[in-house]
């Protein structure tokens, strides 16, 4: 709920003790902004002034060119993501085979099926036992699934 409001409950300001000069608001607004100057412009970096001189066209294939030249590098700069295949292709297959074998894990039906099947060579490195190949056909399945 709103509190009335009466004038005549509040006291009037009092009147200023003398009157402002003649002509104070009139010259008011010249006096401001006499006293707020803009600032002075900075001076520009001497090393940037060539940049300012050449026209807007030769500013834009200039920093399209900087652009593509930063991309250019990086890409060049960036080291191959086909390093770690090459690397591994030089290791002697009879070396790789060595070291499977040697491991405490043996090489898996899976394993085999992950190969790609150009390299046929492979199939004399592999040292499997009757039994292993027996219990690996066995555990093949036996139904013929048509797609």
């Amino acid at each position: 709920m709103k509190t009335p409001f009466r004038l005549d409950e509040h006291p009037r300001r009092p009147q200023p003790l003398a009157a402002p000069p003649a002509g104070y608001f009139d010259r008011l607004p010249m006096q401001i902004m006499t006293r707020v100057q803009p600032a002075p412009a900075r001076e520009t970096v001497a090393t940037w002034s060539w940049l300012a001189a050449l026209s807007q066209p030769v500013r834009t294939v200039l920093a399209s060119g900087l652009v593509l030249g930063s991309f250019a590098t990086a890409f060049l700069l960036t080291p191959s993501a086909s390093a770690p295949t090459t690397a591994l292709a030089r290791v002697p297959q009879a070396e790789l085979v060595q070291y499977l074998l040697a491991s405490d894990t043996r090489v898996s039906l899976t394993d085999l099926a992950e190969l790609p099947a150009t390299d046929q060579a492979m199939t004399s490195y592999l040292q499997a036992s009757p039994t292993e190949l027996q219990d690996a056909l066995d555990a093949q399945p036996t139904e013929e699934t048509y797609l």
